[in-house]
């Protein structure tokens, strides 16, 4: 199948595209403040610019989307039927560069979570993964958010 938009078209689109503050990552954030959790947005000194920074804690998370990660197994990570070679290179140097960043990361002592695009469709267990990673807040607010809203 052809592209339908002409090229610059197309690149005016892909340039709207959000590297930050994207509806999954501030869905998880949304849900982590509630819980009584607080954290840094973008930690921009680390490998790989994680986006939640638990600097006490010695946690990051990233939220990744499904389709620019390629998530493994998920409907929403599909590879285009155009400019496959492209795509295809595109991905495993992305995949690469995750692995890289988390294995760096690791060696410094830091715990890393990667939350997906297509579990923030499921907001309670999305939350239980999160407090599993993070432990117990000190004012033990998710256990009262998760019994009231969830």
């Amino acid at each position: 199948m052809a592209d339908t938009l002409t090229p610059d078209q197309r690149s005016d689109h892909m340039r709207r595209i959000r590297s930050s503050d994207t509806s999954p990552e501030l869905l998880v954030r949304k849900g982590l403040h509630a819980l009584g959790y607080r954290f840094q947005i973008t930690g921009k000194n680390l490998p790989g610019k994680p986006d939640l920074v638990f600097s006490r804690r010695r946690k990051v998370i990233f939220v990744h989307g499904c389709f620019w990660h390629s998530h493994q197994d998920c409907p929403i990570a599909h590879l285009p039927k155009t400019h496959t070679e492209y795509w295809q290179n595109k991905f495993e140097m992305n995949m690469a560069r995750d692995q890289r960043n988390v294995d760096e990361l690791n060696s410094l002592g830091w715990s890393v979570m990667v939350v997906w695009e297509c579990e923030t469709a499921k907001v309670p267990e999305l939350l239980v993964w999160l407090i599993n990673f993070l432990g117990p807040t000190k004012c033990g607010t998710h256990k009262k958010v998760l019994n009231d809203d969830y």
